[in-house]
């Protein structure tokens, strides 16, 4: 099953929720109508006039069938709608609802360290945004989740203990699992399913409210509590089958793609036994509602396993280690014994450890093999892109393994602080000629702080230099510093950014995308989450904004006509343009970065199947002349990226 697949799969899995829903809700509506014809009847038996009241009552009444239906309705969607906008934010609502802490980039935990080094390692292998790390202190049992609308405002979370008592390739295993969520839509649909349910758990809670009222007279409203309260454990039974339903089989799903990600069953299995040695159970008061995204079965009664949100840890141990002894483990209390034989305390394994890897830091783009004047270019087939899209191999993440050790410790650290990370961004995009270098550095010290300056300064021979190879990753290391900055600094880093590449009065194609790529995961930090809406379901209105990024990527291939326009013919055929629409080869003057910009943006709403057929076109168009280079590859980053669609590093799987 390939990405695109993956992701309708998901859409399927919303629409299915949905139903679940509307048919616990009318279920709700019949007892809630139900007990009230019965106290109807009850008090009715009690009247002084008996047999006179008795005679004309019927289990029909429409006023009250409605009154039940309104009532129950507006609890159930206003609880839902309260949920749901509390969770806007993304991923970093859930884990804070759930007692997660931000860990800073620059922590020097080794534990935290350690842990943050896994999650960048799997960002930069699967091409997905860094997310934002949590750890739950008060949870001293191993669990994990990732929660989010998009990659952009993804977040993975673990507790305390599965931070400190999980080895290093244990933790990979986990976070692995936690990225086949990102990739595989589940994240959304999770998330969504937190704010449904809550509307019926909505009732279940009224009632228990209304049970805690004290009083002379409050004998009746503490029955109807009492009635609510045992209406409303029918919406959570009801809640907690969809959630089963709708998360137990992705369980296995995402254990497969974490070994197929880390070729390391032995990890993942670790993990699972640990968790059979110290539990999972969470603490926290919100954790029923977050249940269906824990690694793990984070509730301690799940009715025999029919409202389990998890397969059994034997079925999952046993589906990845079939040796497995049938012992769970726990381990030493002793900080040493948690780090596995290549970790040490500050995190990354030692350089010697990861197997070597012919030719791999020749060129090196966003994760991509690209061409560049002192390597050999990378050879790179079509075909070669489009399965492995959402779906990274061991080569991936050991390629990014090594590419993060590899960067200079200052640029490193500068990625981790807030101001230095901008210094960063600011040093990849300064102009490589000394003069104008100058003169934009003299315009950025009167729009920066001086120490952002200084940094700048600094960082730029460095940054220069790795910038050949790695200018993409290094933008993905730092986004997490970035998100950490202040309202007024991010505004001040996004206008000073936008100066910068203006100050040469015209915007180069890297330009575009590394500005494009920043302030687009940034914006759902500063600016809200901007809700993914599929808008386009047909490809004929998108056919002249696919015509603009085939030409694009064919201009920036080649300057010469006869191979720009093969590149073009190369990839228009698997845009399967309607009979009726004409996809032709644009005027480089109409295929400029706005045109661009607009053009994924509109194609950004299009459904999986239209995304799927244009990616597939633009490798068609990159790989034309069997080489993928070095702008090339910055744009098809871009394009992905922006689509949602993240490209692990192209070649790397050929190397």
């Amino acid at each position: 099953m390939d990405f695109f697949e993956q992701q309708s799969r998901a859409r399927h899995k919303t629409k299915l929720l949905v139903v679940y829903f509307v048919l616990a809700v009318i279920s709700m509506i019949l007892m809630i109508y139900g007990v009230a014809m019965l106290t109807g009847l009850f008090f009715l038996s009690r009247h002084h006039h008996y047999v006179d009241n008795l005679a004309p009552f019927t289990f029909w009444n429409p006023q009250l069938f409605l009154g039940v239906t309104l009532g129950t309705l507006a609890v159930i969607l206003t609880g839902s709608a309260y949920k749901t906008m509390a969770l806007a934010e993304g991923g970093s609502a859930v884990a804070e609802s759930l007692g997660g802490r931000l860990v800073l980039t620059n922590t020097s935990n080794p534990d935290e360290r350690k842990l943050l080094n896994v999650v960048e390692e799997m960002a930069i292998a699967s091409g997905v945004p860094m997310p934002k790390v949590y750890v739950l202190d008060e949870e001293d049992r191993i669990n994990a989740f990732a929660a989010g609308h998009t990659p952009s405002d993804a977040a993975v979370s673990v507790t305390r203990t599965c931070m400190a008592k999980l080895t290093r390739d244990e933790l990979q295993g986990v976070v692995g699992h936690e990225f086949s969520h990102i990739l595989n839509g589940d994240m959304r649909l999770n998330i969504r399913l937190i704010g449904i349910l809550f509307g019926i758990f909505c009732i279940a809670t009224i009632g228990r409210i209304l049970m805690q009222v004290r009083g002379r007279k409050s004998g009746g409203i503490v029955l109807t509590g009492l009635l609510l309260l045992a209406i409303g454990s029918l919406g959570v039974f009801f809640g907690r089958l969809i959630q089963a339903a709708i998360s137990r089989q992705r369980e296995f799903l995402a254990d497969a793609s974490s070994v197929q990600f880390t070729r390391n069953p032995a990890g993942l299995s670790g993990a699972l036994q640990k968790i059979g040695g110290y539990g999972s159970e969470m603490e926290s008061p919100h954790a029923s509602d977050a249940s269906h995204l824990f690694f793990a079965s984070g509730l301690s009664n799940e009715f025999f396993g029919l409202l389990a949100t998890h397969p059994p840890l034997e079925a999952r141990i046993r589906a990845i280690d079939p040796a497995w002894d049938g012992k769970f483990r726990r381990v030493d209390a002793d900080p040493a014994a948690n780090f596995g034989p290549y970790q040490h305390a500050a995190g990354p394994r030692p350089q010697s450890s990861p197997p070597p890897l012919p030719n791999l830091f020749g060129a090196v783009l966003g994760g991509t093999m690209v061409a560049s004047p002192t390597a050999n270019p990378t050879v790179v087939r079509a075909h070669a892109v489009l399965p492995n899209l959402g779906k990274p191999t061991p080569l991936h993440l050991q390629y990014a393994e090594a590419l993060r050790n590899s960067l200079p410790e200052s640029l490193k650290a500068a990625a981790r602080e807030p101001l230095d990370a901008t210094a960063l961004i600011y040093a990849l995009v300064l102009s490589a000629d000394e003069a104008q270098r100058a003169t934009q550095l003299a315009g950025l010290a009167g729009l920066v702080p001086q120490t952002v300056a200084v940094k700048l300064a600094a960082l730029y021979p460095e940054a220069a230099a790795t910038a050949a190879h790695a200018r993409l990753p290094l933008v993905n290391l730092a986004l997490p510093a970035l998100r950490q900055l202040a309202p007024g600094q991010y505004s001040q880093f996004s206008q000073a950014l936008q100066w910068l590449i203006n100050s040469d009065g015209q915007v180069e194609l890297f330009e575009f995308v590394l500005q494009k790529i920043v302030l687009r995961h940034l914006d759902s930090e500063f600016n809200g989450v901007r809700k993914s809406v599929v808008q386009y379901y047909t490809l004929k209105p998108l056919v002249p904004d696919c015509a603009v990024i085939l030409s694009a990527l064919a201009y920036v291939g080649s300057s010469d006509t006869g191979d720009i326009e093969k590149a073009f013919a190369a990839g228009a055929p698997y845009i399967y343009a309607p009979d009726n629409t004409v996809l032709a080869l644009l005027p480089a003057g109409q295929c400029g970065v706005d045109q661009i910009d607009a053009a994924l943006n509109r194609l950004s709403d299009a459904v999986p199947v239209i995304k799927k057929n244009l990616i597939t076109a633009c490798a068609q168009v990159v790989a034309a002349d069997g080489v993928i280079m070095e702008s090339e590859a910055e744009l098809l980053r871009a394009i992905a990226d922006t689509l949602d669609c993240p490209i692990p590093p192209l070649g790397v799987s050929e190397v």
